[in-house]
């Protein structure tokens, strides 16, 4: 007889959600596992997911950009790709090299004494090998391993500044390379000298140590190397960040040593919780205890590091927040973890190139997929120690009890819209007039409510949703549950904020020269933009326009959450950001595209594309034309960025928690090794949710799982 299949009900369809499943129906495990994935509306993707609108516009929650250290993520997606090839499904998506684009240019901008902004132009080289690949034998995510390639970047920075050449480096006589005790000794001495020469050879001496050390004697080490960093500090300070052309570079090599100074003083490198040891510490007051340069905590680095991370409480600029800890793991994987380039773009919307494939991948699998279903309630049994019952708010019927069929060919590639097929849904028509949005968490009208069983209906729950949904789906657990309580007032999420617009002007036209530099630490409220020339070509246009560009930023909360009835409030925050994104325009923008704007100072707004395919208003003009182009305000409790703030690490539940028989959860909320807002944070919980139900994967395959 055969055995019965778990049947496993994923709620959401995020990342970390397609993770799970994508581990949980492979082939070797497709005779033990059943797997349904319920998702509210008619698209996957949670805060990645995008849709085509007129003229096939792509349409994002945000701007998307995938890190060069995103391992566990490519790795998926290369495996999707392949297996789709295989199944004579390639032609769809095509290669993943051609879903994805190398991006090694990033621009922060600083404020200008006397106003405006200067340009911070940075190249990272590209590295050896691709995201996703196996990880070569010498590359160990250690403390002592990224401080050797700190003193390494800081060796070539003063070799470099000091052009000398090789000679820099003439008149040391080295002790041994096997003798650790007479090059410790040796280190110690020339911390008692200043020179470049002495600089830069005592950094190449460390860094070759580093490499050998254990994280036990690396604090050993540090103390050796301790007159060292006093004199480089300084050298660093007198020489270039207070008038250097290129003093942003140098701000940055402030803030390492800082960062150095502090794994050493605090004994991080033999700490067991690794950078965990520090992250009750905000990043900024930590690297300020550490000698950290005012100029530096100002830097646009370090601005730019919280507006990546949208790390502001309440989305308030004025309430920076990011812990220590996680800043740096942040920092250090970004900057020393990626291969390939520092950064990749998708060629299109991040539902086209991930969801997309991933949903045609996995449907051929057999996973299952049930649209318009929102989860009201886990009912918890009595007994407390299980799910019994799951609740939905079942939005929508699909005609003639048919599985409703997500995707639209644009291009001849399957895609997500920007609207459901109303025509696939049982009065439909009544409720496109009546304007339900499905996507919206205070519009509560439904079709029916239906409630699925243990042992009758699933056996094990995955909750995927975002953490500011968990209490409204996971009351009696809270009423229960002190961890789940803790978790849900100490997680922080912000709202946020997006615009696009499509130009008839390349940037370089209006002012902003080349290449199609990813911006940060721009003004606010808008600080991170982007020109998305490349995805021009994705789209349907009759004449098409010479770019597009995206903006995002974070969005601040009311000062009082609104009530679960209050469905007018998605359509007062997006008018909201439809005020703001039109100021920008009118605003900050001037600083860097000049040539947006007339002699008399106004923003030339014809130079707004509108959609070409009839379906908007091209023939408007003024401000008024604003309304062509597409805003959004993720203010969905399941759409807010998770934040990590100090000390928030102890509230998060790992996926591996067993505390309830039938329940995993999974998302950048949990413990995940990675407490980061971002795809490969996701991805990784939605690992380590499958390895909780299944042993698969191995936690040693979970790329940086152990990171210190």
């Amino acid at each position: 007889m055969a055995t019965r299949k778990t049947r496993v009900a994923v709620i959401g369809g995020g990342c970390a959600a397609m993770a799970l499943a994508w581990q949980l129906s492979r082939r070797e495990l497709q005779d033990r596992y059943e797997v349904t994935i319920y998702q509210e509306g008619w698209r996957l993707g949670g805060k990645g997911a995008s849709g085509r609108g007129p003229s096939g516009r792509i349409e994002e929650h945000g701007l998307h950009i995938w890190l060069g250290f995103y391992d566990n993520a490519f790795r998926m997606m290369r495996e999707c790709h392949a297996e789709l090839e295989s199944a004579g499904k390639g032609a769809l998506y095509g290669d993943w090299r051609e879903a994805w684009t190398p991006e090694n240019d990033i621009a922060l901008c600083s404020p200008r004494e006397g106003g405006g902004f200067e340009k911070w132009a940075v190249h990272m080289p590209p590295r050896d090998g691709l995201p996703g690949d196996p990880l070569p034998p010498d590359v160990v995510f250690t403390l002592p391993y990224y401080m050797a390639r700190a003193f390494e970047l800081f060796r070539a920075l003063i070799m470099d500044t000091s052009r000398d050449g090789a000679t820099v480096l003439s008149g040391f006589e080295r002790p041994p390379e096997g003798d650790v005790v007479a090059r410790l000794a040796y280190l110690a001495r020339l911390g008692t000298f200043a020179g470049a020469a002495t600089l830069a050879e005592g950094l190449g001496v460390l860094a070759a140590l580093l490499r050998s050390v254990t994280p036990q004697g690396a604090d050993g080490l540090m103390r050796a190397a301790d007159g060292l960093l006093g004199r480089l500090r300084q050298w660093v300070e007198d020489r270039w960040i207070a008038n250097d052309p290129n003093r942003f570079m140098w701000e940055v090599a402030d803030l390492t040593l800082a960062t150095i100074t502090g794994l050493m003083r605090y004994g991080v490198m033999a700490d067991p919780r690794g950078l965990d040891a520090i992250d009750d510490y905000e990043c900024r007051e930590w690297m300020r205890i550490n000698g950290a340069s005012v100029r530096a905590l100002q830097s646009p680095f370090l601005r730019g590091l919280y507006d990546l991370s949208m790390g502001y409480e309440n989305g308030d600029p004025d309430r920076p927040a990011l812990s220590a800890g996680q800043g740096l793991r942040g920092t250090l994987r970004t900057f020393f973890g990626y291969r390939g380039a520092f950064m990749w773009r998708m060629r299109a919307g991040m539902g086209d190139v991930v969801f997309a494939p991933l949903y045609t991948a996995m449907k051929a699998r057999g996973v299952k997929f049930e649209f318009f279903h929102r989860l009201t309630n886990m009912g918890l049994a009595s007994s407390k120690d299980h799910i019994d019952t799951l609740t939905f708010d079942v939005q929508a019927k699909i005609k003639r009890g048919r599985e409703y069929d997500p995707l639209v060919p644009v291009h001849g590639k399957p895609c997500w819209p920007s609207e459901p097929d109303y025509d696939q849904l049982l009065q439909g028509s009544r409720m496109r007039a009546q304007g339900w949005n499905f996507e919206s968490h205070w519009d509560r009208r439904r079709a029916e409510e239906e409630t699925l069983r243990v042992g009758k209906d699933f056996d094990f729950v995955a909750l995927t949703v975002g953490v500011g949904a968990v209490p409204h789906v996971a009351s009696e657990l809270l009423a229960h549950d002190k961890r789940w309580r803790d978790m849900c007032a100490n997680v922080a999420s912000v709202a946020s904020q997006a615009f696009q617009v499509w130009l008839t002007e390349d940037l370089e036209t209006l002012g902003w020269p080349g290449p199609t530099y990813i911006t940060g630490a721009f003004a606010k409220p808008f600080d991170t933009w982007c020109d998305m020339a490349h995805v021009v070509p994705e789209e349907v246009w009759s004449e098409p326009p010479a770019t597009a560009v995206y903006f995002c930023a974070v969005l601040p909360d009311p000062p009082e959450p609104p009530s679960d009835d209050d469905i007018g409030y998605l359509q007062r925050r997006t008018d909201e950001v439809r005020e703001n994104a039109a100021n920008y325009l009118e605003g900050p923008i001037r600083a860097v595209w000049p040539g947006a704007f007339e002699a008399d100072g106004n923003f030339r707004w014809e130079i707004l594309k509108a959609a070409d395919d009839g379906t908007s208003g091209a023939d408007l003009t003024g401000p008024a034309r604003f309304a062509t182009q597409f805003w959004k305000a993720n203010v969905n409790p399941s759409d807010r960025y998770v934040i990590h703030t100090p000390g928030s690490w102890r509230h998060r539940i790992s996926p591996l928690d067993r505390s309830y028989d039938n329940l995993t959860l999974a998302g950048d909320w949990t413990d995940s090794g990675f407490h980061s807002g971002c795809v490969e944070g996701a991805v990784m919980s939605g690992l380590l949710a499958a390895h909780a139900l299944c042993g698969s994967p191995r936690l040693e395959d979970i790329t940086a799982y152990d990171h210190p």
